[in-house]
């Protein structure tokens, strides 16, 4: 867990035991001015006790509890040490564009649905939106904030163990809302820095003559709209391709990223996620479709 989600969880069950305790004290005086005794019900006629339950408790505690709130917020705001790791993370129609950023703010790579992150370390995700409002949601990592639109929102994090983070866009943005999902997965220091050079990397070159087959095709039809670093493919409408062989999943969360997943996702696109901006190649011959899959898995 997070130290923002820690600290959700426990601002959480401090408000919920404040409302717990007026719940209670709130029934208790109505049964017994409903059920008491006329000795019991007497005193809680008196203008002081009316005056006291009735004004200073509510203000006192509920006072209180904002002041509280207030404190654990401003903690989780914080930003006032250097961030180990900055990612501009931008919500797309609908997937996740993600650009690693060095500290001086320049592009390392560009990648997309699938976040890494370090450990023990705190990581800023800068969030903004070039389309509609998404919300930028991980339930175990911290709360919810949204990507608007000219707009730039800065959301810090530490994860305190490794694991894997889901996450969901919590601002209905279009008809595929629902189907735009990413991992975040905290890795060691040591495991980060790895991926991060891997990363780095151009993809590399067909190994075989079905990679190549299937390498020409992606030329052909993809180029358009997707990169791949280290070859003449440089789109920028849809996610950079250039690792996408080692991405969890596809479709951001849709499909699992297998080589069957990566044919029908090419070949139907449009059925799977309609209205995404990416159509179907269905008029590819199966060898084709066989290839130019073999080919994307193979970019690891």
């Amino acid at each position: 867990m997070s130290f923002h989600a820690t600290q959700t969880a426990e601002l959480t069950w401090v408000m919920f035991a404040g409302a717990a305790v007026i719940f209670v004290l709130v029934l208790g005086t109505l049964g017994f001015a409903l059920y008491g005794s006329a000795q019991v019900r007497r005193p809680l006629s008196r203008r002081w006790l009316i005056i006291g339950a009735g004004v200073i408790f509510p203000v006192a505690v509920l006072s209180a509890l904002l002041a509280y709130s207030f404190a654990v917020t401003a903690r989780m705001a914080r930003t006032d040490t250097p961030p180990a790791v900055r990612i501009e993370v931008v919500g797309e129609m609908w997937w996740w564009r993600l650009r690693y950023l060095d500290q001086n703010g320049q592009l390392l790579f560009e990648t997309a649905n699938d976040i890494r992150i370090p450990v023990g370390v705190p990581v800023d995700l800068v969030l903004t939106s070039d389309n509609v409002i998404h919300s930028f949601w991980a339930p175990k990592l911290a709360g919810k904030l949204d990507m608007i639109p000219g707009h730039v929102n800065l959301l810090r994090v530490q994860v305190r163990q490794p694991g894997l983070y889901r996450g969901q866009c919590a601002e209905y943005c279009g008809a595929q809302h629902a189907k735009m999902m990413f991992d975040l997965r905290a890795v060691t220091v040591e495991e980060f820095q790895a991926w991060v050079a891997a990363q780095r990397l151009p993809a590399m070159e067909p190994a075989n003559a079905t990679l190549q087959v299937g390498k020409q095709i992606f030329m052909q039809a993809c180029t358009q709209c997707h990169t791949v670093r280290g070859v003449n493919a440089t789109g920028t409408l849809g996610p950079d391709l250039t690792h996408v062989g080692s991405r969890s999943s596809l479709a951001a969360g849709v499909l699992p990223n297998t080589i069957g997943a990566l044919a029908g996702w090419i070949a139907g696109s449009q059925h799977i996620k309609p209205g995404n901006q990416m159509p179907s190649f269905d008029q590819l011959t199966g060898e084709n479709l066989r290839a130019i899959a073999q080919y994307m898995d193979s970019l690891k």
